[in-house]
């Protein structure tokens, strides 16, 4: 069993990391190396005292803080980093690869428990992780490109951890409970986060322009939704296979 989980998890992750990939090249890449330019071309005075560098940018008290910034932006300049072209493209492909193979051993994990008996029913597996890794964090916390002001980084995490799990055992429910009851609580589940509310910034802010955030926002749910259609019916196809084979 442990041998079948490693095969349906590290093809269907590599085979779900190169499409990933070769979609995010094509639609997320660009737009995020056009959001860095907007960094770079931004006045030395509106980067220390903007929202999305400092939370405390917002009040007349920054003023007080500008040697420090100052430093600080001098420091991630010398900071190594890919460059654009291959470098990035590898760096990118490389940390694809391990964010896939992870959800793969997660969802071939899952199978162990119950098995697809077709492999269109990958479809269902990978939908539902896009809906719980993707779509329902996203509904409070968009995708942001670079230079986008944002709440503290710790709160964020701490939402987003609970958002993934309230959906990711509210849709359990849903689709496996035997009761009513169950179901009613697994939509309580899914609306919970979003009851509370994801953590925002202070003053909403951004360097590229609003439209270039918006299509930001719909290339990345775009290209999760087709690294997860991928995903889930890769494991579900490998997973029948090594069992046909066993």
């Amino acid at each position: 069993m442990f041998k079948r989980i490693a095969q349906t998890a590290g093809f269907a992750g590599l085979l779900a990391a190169i499409v990933l990939t070769l979609l995010q090249s094509l639609w997320v890449t660009p737009l995020i190396i056009q959001a860095e330019g907007y960094e770079t071309r931004a006045p030395q005075s509106e980067q220390e005292h903007a929202p999305l560098a400092h939370e405390h940018a917002v009040d007349s008290a920054a003023h007080d803080h500008a040697p420090a910034a100052a430093a600080e932006h001098h420091h991630d300049t010398q900071a190594w980093s890919p460059e654009d072209g291959w470098q990035r493209s590898l760096a990118t492909g490389l940390s694809n690869l391990v964010v896939a193979v992870g959800f793969a051993l997660m969802l071939a994990g899952l199978f162990t428990l119950r098995a697809p008996q077709h492999t269109w029913q990958g479809l269902f597996w990978g939908l539902a992780g896009f809906a719980t890794f993707s779509l329902a964090p996203a509904a409070g916390l968009p995708p942001e490109l670079p230079g986008t002001a944002a709440a503290e980084l710790g709160l964020r995490q701490s939402w987003w951890i609970a958002t993934v799990s309230a959906t990711a055992v509210g849709l359990s429910l849903l689709a496996f409970g035997k009761h009513w009851s169950l179901r009613i609580g697994g939509v309580l589940l899914l609306a919970i986060p979003h009851l509370f509310g994801a953590p925002q910034p202070e003053v909403h802010a951004s360097l590229a322009p609003a439209a270039m955030g918006e299509a930001f926002i719909r290339a990345s749910l775009l290209t999760n939704a087709l690294f997860w259609t991928a995903l889930g019916l890769a494991a579900a196809w490998l997973f029948r296979r090594t069992a046909v084979v066993a």
